[in-house]
């Protein structure tokens, strides 16, 4: 009888359980490293596991052409790499050490695309882990929790569903990193969002400048619906540059490029001497990032801001620029979520939307519901600049503030909610051009069509409530209802009073 296929939450809920080796002991945007790391190995070791068996049975254990077929996998693993070695050497005194040494041989062993990955991650930590003692403790805990695991793919139920606990454990990791999980993950019905607006199509270059863990590059990447795409990425932050490579590779991308850098003082995806540009350039870039470089920004050599220097306290249109100059001209799509200040702050800021809505990039804008992201309650909002807007100088504003899931934590895009944002877009994009110099509202309350005269008119402030009218006028009130019900409470409170003097007085007070 074949054995039962293990599904996603089984393996969602053992993962989970191996995190509680860490909690207390470090921070959650800290032990996220360890643990997905962890998965990382039983996974590439249960894979190769299955290699093995499957050549074994093929060539009839003739173990000089099983090792030739091995040879040709998509990545290697040497024995001392395996999860089922340092398994075995639970109990040694130096197990912190060991699967530092087998990391660094794994990443020897797939240079090409598991270079200085583990880099930033050190199971020998005495600051993270605590003193030798503890620290293996804490490791073997972590080794048998995961030994429950069997992640063969003849064993999994669906080819998708790595990636996909991959997913949901770094959503549930930023659910407890607060503040800090903006840095590493976009919430995946705003991924889901995004990447169905910018519609990517097969052949596509899609790039992130911010990509985190890669979660909205994958999203994107899987609208196309083949795998006639090329994904390209950069993160500033060494362990979440990481865990995105991870996260490619779990998803079978791992031809992506995935660099590592500070996107807008160092970019590192070039051409020659040139940026690269890509299809489509998606990206969750911090909010309103402070020194992010505006000092170098008049001499930068690839002249990404030449509509102007956004100030030094607010990086938001240095990645809104930096997008728009990685695109191809005539017609690349540029998807990006931003604060709502960005729509309306003036000064730097009000000269480069004011050159942008001229050059007829905007397409879009659209408000997003409040407390959807991680770490912050602030609503934001997706701008889509697109440069294949040909005659048509119409934006769309949608408001789209109001469809969401109210949640404990976090409030949700609803399936729903998605498809109407998108459908209100696709639709505006087919309808022609408006032939007057006034807008027409598209649904009441939800969705409008401004044309350029309007946006001049409003000095290029792009604030949704200029557009949308959102104002819900209040029901009147009942006068003669409402004397009558404060008569009534004047009563109740009355006798509740002469009953608590007449408890007093019993009480002799």
């Amino acid at each position: 009888m074949a054995a039962k296929a293990i599904s996603q939450s089984e393996i969602n809920n053992i993962v989970w359980k191996a995190c509680d080796t860490f909690r207390g002991v470090i921070d959650p945007s800290q032990y996220k490293d360890y643990i997905l790391t962890m998965l990382f190995v039983k996974y590439v070791s249960d894979v190769w596991k299955d290699k093995k068996e499957a050549y074994a049975k093929k060539y009839d254990n003739d173990a000089t052409r099983i090792e030739r077929a091995l040879r040709n996998e998509r990545f290697q693993v040497p024995s001392n790499c395996t999860f089922e070695h340092l398994f075995e050497n639970r109990n040694a005194a130096n197990l912190g050490e060991l699967i530092n040494t087998a990391l660094e041989h794994l990443e020897d062993a797939n240079r090409s695309k598991l270079e200085r990955v583990f880099r930033n991650i050190d199971f020998n930590s005495e600051a993270n882990l605590g003193q030798t003692k503890d620290r293996n403790r804490r490791l073997k805990n972590l080794l048998v929790d995961f030994s429950a695991l069997d992640l063969q793919p003849s064993r999994l139920e669906g080819n998708d569903i790595i990636g996909d606990s991959y997913e949901y454990l770094i959503e549930r990791f930023a659910s407890d990193a607060g503040k800090k999980a903006g840095e590493f993950y976009t919430p995946a019905g705003v991924s889901t969002l995004l990447a169905r607006l910018v519609d990517p199509q097969p052949g596509n270059r899609i790039a992130d400048p911010s990509c985190g863990s890669g979660s909205l590059l994958i999203k994107t990447a899987k609208q196309v619906g083949s795998n006639n795409f090329s994904l390209y990425g950069q993160e500033i932050n060494g362990s979440t540059w990481a865990l995105a490579r991870m996260n490619m590779f779990l998803h079978e991308m791992d031809n992506a490029t995935i660099e590592w850098g500070d996107t807008l003082n160092s970019p590192k995806l070039l051409e020659g001497d040139s940026l690269m540009k890509a299809h489509i350039v998606v990206a969750n870039p911090p909010f309103s990032l402070d020194k992010w470089g505006a000092d170098n920004a008049l001499a930068d050599q690839y002249n990404r801001f030449h509509r102007g220097v956004p100030p030094k306290s607010k990086g938001d249109y240095a990645f809104v620029t930096h997008m728009i100059e990685t695109t191809y001209e005539d017609i690349g799509k540029v998807g990006v979520i931003l604060p709502h200040g960005a729509l309306f702050r003036g000064s730097s800021e009000g000269k480069i939307r004011q050159q942008l809505i001229e050059e007829n990039l905007l397409e879009a804008v659209i408000g997003l519901p409040a407390n959807l992201f991680f770490g912050t309650g602030i609503p934001a909002c997706i701008m889509i600049f697109n440069r294949a807007k040909g005659d048509n100088k119409d934006v769309l504003f949608i408001d789209a503030s109001r469809g969401y899931e109210s949640g404990k934590n976090q409030n949700r895009l609803r399936v729903s909610d998605i498809d109407k944002i998108v459908s209100t877009y696709n639709a505006f994009k087919k309808a022609k051009p408006l032939t007057t110099d006034e807008g027409q509202v598209l649904e009441e309350k939800y969705a409008y069509r401004a044309t350029l005269k309007e946006l001049e008119e409003n000095e290029y402030n792009l604030n949704i409530p200029r557009y949308v009218d959102t104002f819900e006028e209040e029901e009147p009130v009942d006068i003669a209802a409402t004397q009558q019900e404060v008569k009534k409470l004047k009563g109740e409170l009355s006798e509740v009073e002469n009953k608590m003097e007449e408890y007093l007085k019993e009480l002799g007070f």
